[in-house]
């Protein structure tokens, strides 16, 4: 006899999943960390002032804010800021990424959707191919795509006019966007690494949002070994979380955090087991180098894009690994990080 399923709803009267009556699993929520206003958001203070500036324009003059582009290391609040645009708007936000949208059709399916205001978000805008570019062109310029259909003689163009929206692009390597897209963005933000004290802020906020207590001597501990980023800080609060419940810990001290970052790998300077591994490899099999990308790519079985886009731009900003036009360089950082001689020449290039 099939069991008999019923839906639990929320108060939207929404159903959010089928449950058996007889089944005892309890439903878990997934607690979203994000900030959903600008005023929630910490840190970045020159990129919220000027954000305010715009959110204000826009909204006094009843338009769609300009199309803005946010660039910067992962996990910094670029997609953060995308939804907290939206929700400052009080419009829709339709999310999506470069590699998804694949082919033009699945683009002006998507423009075509859009309603007057809305927010178009697309992640790694730098990694769409070249042919929907060329569609973005007139659409973020003129709210206008220009459609080819047919072959030959029998060609036509069709013309479908857009609803204004405003486009905002995310991408961790600027460098790879074409100039022609580059420049039909009015706001262009560059966000940067994080202070301790703001990474302290998230942490404490993100501990109260999650229930449970945390020592402010925990939280900084935190912040210290979070390589200057709200999402790898909050994903370390996470874990020390689960040890504290695990432990039958109410609060979670500075005892229990280092001993659990300690555990994770994660050292006193925020480096975890793959930062430890480029340096090593680096000071060990190349003398502290110069040595290329590809070379230290190799030896590491790394992909290139892996190390220049997730492990590099923390070891830049902290000082331990420098780019020259040899190659890349350990500083006399990274040789007294592991209690290695430093020798004056592997700095020389």
């Amino acid at each position: 006899m099939k069991k008999e399923q019923r839906k639990i709803l929320l108060k939207t009267d929404k159903p959010i999943l089928d449950h058996t009556e007889e089944s005892e699993e309890e439903i878990v929520l997934n607690i979203s960390l994000r900030p959903t206003r600008l005023s929630e958001f910490v840190g970045q203070p020159d990129i919220v002032e000027n954000l305010k500036i715009c959110l204000a324009a826009a909204k006094q003059r009843k338009e769609p804010l300009e199309h803005v582009l946010l660039s910067g290391p992962p996990g910094l609040g670029k997609t953060s800021l995308a939804h907290i645009i939206a929700h400052e708007m009080g419009a829709k936000i339709t999310a999506t990424s470069g590699p998804a949208i694949e082919r033009a059709g699945d683009l002006i399916g998507i423009l075509t959707n859009l309603e007057k205001g809305d927010v178009l978000f697309i992640d790694e805008i730098h990694r769409l191919s070249k042919v929907v570019e060329e569609f973005l062109y007139p659409a973020m310029e003129s709210f206008q795509i220009d459609f080819v259909i047919d072959k030959g003689p029998y060609a036509k163009t069709i013309k479908f006019n857009l609803k204004p929206f405003t486009l905002v692009g995310a991408t961790t390597r600027v460098g790879l966007l074409a100039s022609p897209l580059r420049n039909r963005f009015g706001i262009f933000y560059h966000l940067d690494f994080y202070s301790v004290d703001e990474l302290t802020k998230i942490v404490k906020h993100s501990a109260k949002v999650l229930g449970i207590d945390i020592q402010e001597e925990a939280a900084q501990e935190i912040a210290q070994r979070a390589r200057g980023t709200p999402r790898i800080a909050n994903r370390l609060l996470r874990r020390i979380r689960d040890y504290a419940q695990v432990a039958r810990l109410n609060k979670i001290t500075l005892e229990v955090a280092v001993k659990s970052l300690d555990e994770l790998g994660i050292d006193k300077a925020g480096l975890d087991e793959i930062d430890r591994k480029v340096l090593k490899t680096l000071l060990e099999s190349f003398e502290g180098g110069p040595v290329g990308i590809e070379s230290l790519a190799a030896s590491l079985n790394e992909e290139v894009d892996t190390i220049v886009d997730t492990i590099e731009p923390y070891l830049l900003k902290a000082g331990y690994l420098r780019r020259t036009s040899r190659g890349r360089v350990a500083t006399r950082l990274a040789f007294e990080h592991f209690g290695i001689k430093y020798e004056k020449q592997a700095e020389l290039f």
